[in-house]
């Protein structure tokens, strides 16, 4: 309906231009807003602002001109100018009762979209790195707020159009494995994290027993793309360290698998080292003339791309510093064709975000690859704190140090897991509240989404002990949707393809989930205050179009978010 509103200004205004009463030697800008309050009409535009200066006439007057020369529409009950010169749009009752037929006939196809196509009807190629653990131990609750939010941004972007990728990072090489393995080790020849002999920056949970436990029996494990098995040497430092981390790399995708998430691609950084292309990209990146050496080290001239100082590439005493192999690593992700790249990361990685553009900028200049600015893009995700009888929780049993995404799963479920970790803005910090995800009140989002949902189907069954019969193709007259409650709700179901698309394009998932709890909430009120199964078939029928429409545009937005749509709870 924007859409249709947008087109009829733009004929109005081409016939003010052919006309002469505007300048042709402008191009206006069309903007259509959803108004908050329903007194101000269905749709606003401010366009007779916007050209004020250029038709150089008060925005009343053009707004007037608009409106005197817009189409006819079926669609329109009335227009109206709202204060210094808003044009406000009432739409007549078939038309706001449009979006239920819609939704009747696309069902879980509602509210996708072709933003992220081609002219050609191609689909443009996006990668999404999220979680991107060291396989050094369980996930913990900022892994699983990365992969509840990277998760969702790839589904609003299938829906959205786009060929997409899931990508996990591993970051198998480096001091953290070191230090895994020598915890690994020191467990293998009985030692414990008391003793005076355990390695200094070792891992202490109790899941590093269960790894040297299955090495020393001499157990295989079946990880992404290899099969390790243990060969019970406690001396053979490399031999643990090739079984450990392939032993948490399979429980890490375990956690993840239960946790409703799956990748495309698994690509290991040791890779990037075996393959040479870590060594490639300095070699670009000193070739670009972007590098000097001082004090023995090797830096990257980054001032030059808005950092705050150079930044150290290779260090004095040998080795590169954890930013180099990102850069090749992006580089590679470009060579791939992923035209728009998100990296869902914790906020302790904003430090990086300059580093690496700066890296991939000097190369792509040097190399001639067209790499635009501001690639690739990051969502960076602030802390979890996990709550429980008002007090934090801080410590499990399995990882010993931090509350681990499988200690939520258990003890939670997967559902109130993931809507608690997407429900909130990325930018701003998280409270995961475990009293409140497990109860069974209106106070629990998920249960009160989850419950509006299966309300439907349960208004549906009770259908047949009435000998009544509704189906999409009896609608009803929907016409008769004209309680102001019922308005509300068309209205918010209007909102859902546009609130789909901006939350692709924004990365802003969170938005889905704050919709749907509203929506459930509207649902919830209106179900509450009309009844629906009465005696006039008509008005029976069109109530519960409606419903089935909630009920429609919840499941979809639910799967979106990776949480199940009950029809019974």
């Amino acid at each position: 309906m924007k859409d249709h509103i947008a087109e009829l200004i733009a004929t109005s205004l081409k016939t003010l231009t052919d006309q002469q009463i505007l300048p042709a030697d402008f191009e206006p800008r069309i903007a259509i807003d959803r108004t908050k309050d329903k007194n101000h009409g269905d749709l606003a535009s401010n366009i007779a602002l916007t050209l004020a200066k250029a038709a150089k006439k008060p925005p009343r007057e053009i707004a007037q001109l608009i409106i005197d020369h817009l189409p006819v529409s079926e669609n329109l009950a009335k227009t109206e100018i709202a204060g210094p010169g808003f044009i406000n749009f009432f739409l007549n009752e078939a038309a706001a009762s449009a979006v239920i037929t819609e939704i009747l006939t696309l069902k879980d196809a509602f509210g996708r979209n072709s933003s992220g196509t081609n002219s050609d009807g191609s689909k443009k190629k996006v990668q999404v790195e999220f979680v991107s653990a060291n396989p050094t131990g369980p996930l913990h609750v900022g892994h699983g707020r990365g992969a509840a939010v990277g998760d969702t941004l790839c589904r609003l972007l299938k829906a959205s159009g786009w060929d997409v990728s899931a990508e996990f990072y591993y970051n198998d090489a480096g001091q953290q494995i070191n230090n895994l393995a020598s915890s690994v080790q020191a467990r293998c020849k009985g030692l414990g994290p008391e003793d005076a002999s355990w390695p200094k920056d070792g891992y202490r949970g109790s899941y590093i027993s269960d790894v040297a436990e299955s090495y020393m029996a001499g157990n295989t494990i079946d990880a992404e793309d290899k099969h390790v098995t243990g060969a019970a040497d406690a001396d053979n430092l490399h031999a643990i360290e090739d079984f450990a981390v392939a032993y948490l790399r399979r429980e890490q995708d375990l956690d993840l698998k239960a946790f409703g998430v799956d990748f495309d691609v698994f690509f290991l950084e040791s890779s990037l080292y075996n393959d040479g292309k870590v060594e490639e990209a300095v070699q670009h990146l000193v070739a670009s003339g972007n590098t000097y050496e001082k004090d023995k080290a090797l830096w990257l001239k980054t001032t030059d791309y808005g950092d705050d100082k150079d930044r150290v590439m290779r260090k004095s005493e040998g080795g590169y510093t954890y930013f180099v192999p990102d850069v090749a690593y992006h580089i590679s992700k470009w060579q791939r064709g992923f035209e728009r790249v998100i990296n869902e990361q914790g906020a302790d990685h904003h430090s990086t975000v300059t580093r690496v553009r700066a890296g991939v900028q000097a190369i792509s200049q040097n190399q001639s690859m067209g790499i635009p600015q501001g690639w690739p893009e990051y969502v960076l995700h602030q802390m979890v704190m996990v709550m429980r009888a008002g007090e934090e929780v801080k410590i499990s049993k399995r990882a010993g140090s931090y509350v681990t995404i499988r200690d939520l799963i258990d003890e939670v479920g997967r559902d109130a897991t993931r809507y608690f970790l997407v429900a909130r803005s990325t930018t701003s910090q998280l409270t995961f509240d475990i009293d409140l995800a497990v109860s069974q009140t209106n106070d629990n989002p998920v249960f009160y989404i989850q419950y509006a949902h299966a309300r439907v189907c349960s208004m549906m069954r009770k259908l047949s002990e009435k000998s009544w019969r509704w189906s999409a193709a009896q609608a009803g007259n929907l016409e008769l949707l004209t309680e102001d409650a019922e308005k509300k709700l068309l209205n918010k179901l209007t909102a859902y393809p546009e609130l789909i698309k901006n939350a692709a394009t924004n990365c802003e998932p969170h938005t889905v989930a704050n919709y749907l709890r509203d929506l459930a909430g509207d649902f919830h009120s209106y179900y509450n205050a009309h009844k629906m199964l009465i005696d006039d078939e008509e008005l029976r029928n069109a109530r519960l179009s409606l419903s089935e429409a909630v009920r429609q545009v919840i499941a979809n937005g639910l799967y979106l978010l990776g949480v199940s749509a009950p029809e019974e709870m």
